[in-house]
């Protein structure tokens, strides 16, 4: 009867082996799948823009106007600020940046990518987080470091076609995409400033505005952006700050924009 009972413990023992690596090969197969899904649902980026294929998730445009000097003091603020929106642009979001100049509707680009993440936001057993931290280095975070010394070397002009500049980016950059945040950020006097309209001669009157060329020209659809200001204070206007944001807010709203609220940078040029 001995016998009998260790010829069944050891067929149980053979049972129990059998189980055990078909268990195993049911687990690693599985975990095999789990990670095959989880690389192909892995968001593909764009080489060049390092977008992903499908397009940004959001879009931020920031424009300077250079087109007058600014003190050292609203530089340093300029800078701090640009720098907080840059860090807060999320994985997947778009950053377009344009210095303003003295011609109608023609602006100079800065900086144009997307923030694909750094090597800690991708996962280690997918893909390759040296590789994407190389990427976000030399294609988001360097050249965004560089531009914050480029905002000084600006082109002045004896224009400051805001408006223009605004439109552009409208037509440029907000068209191209649907159903995306999108949102604009102005760093300027604001004292705009051309042949077919001038806050320095019509002053800051919204008739004033509305009765001129560049109401019909430079009318701008702004529907689904957001729209802040960053205000240089200036001492030479003959006409209230808070008065000059006032207009712009009408502008903005009159566009279908939606105005959020102003930033005062720091000194008085």
């Amino acid at each position: 009867m001995s016998r009998k009972r260790r010829r069944k413990s050891g067929g149980s023992g053979m049972i129990l082996g059998g189980a055990a690596i078909l268990a195993l090969s049911a687990g690693l197969g599985g975990g095999l799948i789990y990670l095959y899904v989880k690389a192909s649902n892995a968001t593909k980026l764009d080489q060049t823009s390092l977008c992903p294929t499908t397009g940004p998730i959001a879009v931020t445009s920031v424009l300077f106007d250079t087109t007058d000097p600014i003190t050292k003091t609203t530089m340093i603020d300029l800078k701090t600020q640009f720098k907080t929106v840059a860090e807060a642009i999320p994985i997947g979001g778009l950053l377009e940046i344009y210095g303003l100049t003295a011609k109608p509707g023609e602006l100079v680009k800065m900086f144009d990518g997307c923030n694909p993440g750094d090597g800690s936001s991708v996962d280690i057993w997918t893909q390759n987080p040296a590789r994407r931290q190389k990427q976000w280095e030399d294609a988001f975070n360097e050249p965004l470091g560089k531009v914050e010394s480029e905002i000084e070397n600006g082109q002045s002009g004896d224009q400051s076609p805001i408006m223009a500049g605004i439109q552009i980016i409208k037509l440029t950059v907000f068209d191209k995409f649907t159903n995306i945040p999108k949102k604009l950020i102005v760093a300027s006097d604001m004292i705009e400033h051309t042949s077919l309209y001038s806050q320095y001669k019509s002053g800051i009157d919204y008739a004033n505005y509305k009765s001129s060329p560049a109401y019909t020209e430079y009318a701008t659809s702004l529907v689904g952006v957001e729209v802040t200001l960053w205000y240089v204070n200036r001492k030479a206007k003959s006409f209230n700050s808070a008065e000059h944001v006032t207009f712009w807010a009408n502008w903005v709203e009159g566009n279908d924009g939606s105005w959020q609220k102003p930033l005062k940078l720091e000194g008085m040029n």
